[in-house]
């Protein structure tokens, strides 16, 4: 499964520095707008310790982790809906992804300019989103005149379109995303196809800076308007140091822990952004190991054995017979599949059963 990221904000709030970090791909960084015109893309490895016990476990020759691919996109800017600054380039970019990152800039440094001249993020937050939404108005009410002109004909599909956008249309009137909207299953599915930007799940990246004043360490006004709105919003968001991150990235994985605490971040916050992109599109991971290999793949939570047998070959949807499951930890505590089969703690499922994240499985198809 392709699973992308586009990585948003305004200009200055540490993009490409984040994307240099996560990706260890050198990507041009300066201190003014437009440094990254064209979109730069990185594949970035999932991190898993289950993946690789079961590795060492099986003692395959190759560990293939589940991937997320972050793409970073130029800073936007108030107006970008009109083609300011390169807008419509880069909201094209944005339609591209499945899933948008929002870096908001949450440290003060007199020597890296904001494009607003102050540090305010909830107001960058604002128009970023509301830029989006602009840009989702003009298409949607587009199409919802040649929906409401083409639905004369009766045909399901164009008066379904029609119904969806006579929803989606007012609510960015007002403002609002259109994944605000109460929507059923099957509409939600049916939105696919229009690309609006704001049915997109977006996670914000609250970036911070070691040594400098960080809002949320103030704990003054600014952070507390940021914090009452991600909690209204209902808001998924992770925080890290995007220049400690990029720092780290050059330094050896053992020697890393080591580092992180001489400079006082204790977290991860490029695992925890990975993993926030991952539960932000409700994925969830299963296994296949063996000397060979052992590897992860990504698939929807929900999703049943067949479907997640797609994943790796068409056969094992098309031609299921059963599927051997066992949970990861549950292997591992019994050494090898031969084992945990002596034990009777594999089970044989079939094409109802909902993949588990952490299920380590063998198809069988005929």
């Amino acid at each position: 499964m392709s699973l992308s990221i586009g990585i948003v904000g305004l200009p200055n709030v540490g993009k490409s520095t984040l994307f240099n970090a996560l990706t260890r791909k050198g990507v041009l960084v300066a201190n003014y707008p437009f440094a990254t015109i064209d979109p730069s893309v990185g594949v970035v490895a999932v991190p898993d310790h289950r993946l690789n016990a079961l590795s060492k476990m099986s003692n395959s020759e190759k560990t293939v982790p589940a991937i997320v691919e972050f793409v970073d996109i130029a800073g936007l800017v108030k107006g970008a809906s009109e083609g300011e600054g390169l807008g419509n380039q880069f909201l094209q970019h944005i339609r591209e992804v499945d899933a948008i990152a929002e870096v908001v800039r949450v440290f003060d440094d007199e020597d890296i300019h904001h494009v607003a001249g102050v540090i305010d993020p909830r107001h960058d937050i604002e128009i970023i989103d509301m830029e989006l939404v602009l840009a989702d108005l003009q298409s949607a009410e587009k199409r919802l005149e040649r929906a409401e002109r083409d639905s004369k004909g009766g045909e399901k599909e164009i008066v379904a379109e029609r119904d969806i956008l006579r929803k989606i249309v007012p609510a960015l009137q007002q403002g609002k995303a259109a994944r605000s909207i109460s929507l059923a299953d099957t509409e939600t599915l049916a939105t696919k196809k229009l690309q609006l930007l704001t049915m997109k799940p977006l996670l914000y990246i609250l970036n911070r800076k070691s040594g400098a004043v960080n809002i949320d360490a103030e704990n003054g006004e600014r952070w507390r308007e940021l914090k009452d709105f991600m909690d209204a919003s209902g808001a998924q968001y992770v925080t890290l140091d995007a220049g400690v991150e990029s720092e780290l990235s050059d330094v050896h994985d053992d020697e890393r822990g080591d580092f992180r605490r001489e400079l006082g971040v204790a977290d991860d916050g490029l695992d925890a952004l990975i993993k926030g992109g991952y539960k932000l599109l409700d994925l969830v991971s299963f296994f296949t190991t063996g000397e060979d290999e052992s590897r992860a793949w990504t698939i929807h939570r929900g999703d049943t054995a067949p479907v997640a047998g797609a994943a790796i070959h068409t056969d094992f949807r098309d031609k299921f017979i059963r599927a051997e499951v066992i949970l990861w930890d549950k292997l591992l505590e019994h050494g090898s599949w031969a084992k945990a089969r002596e034990k009777g703690q594999v089970r044989s499922e079939g094409k109802e059963y909902v993949v588990q994240d952490g299920d380590v499985i063998e198809f069988r198809h005929s």
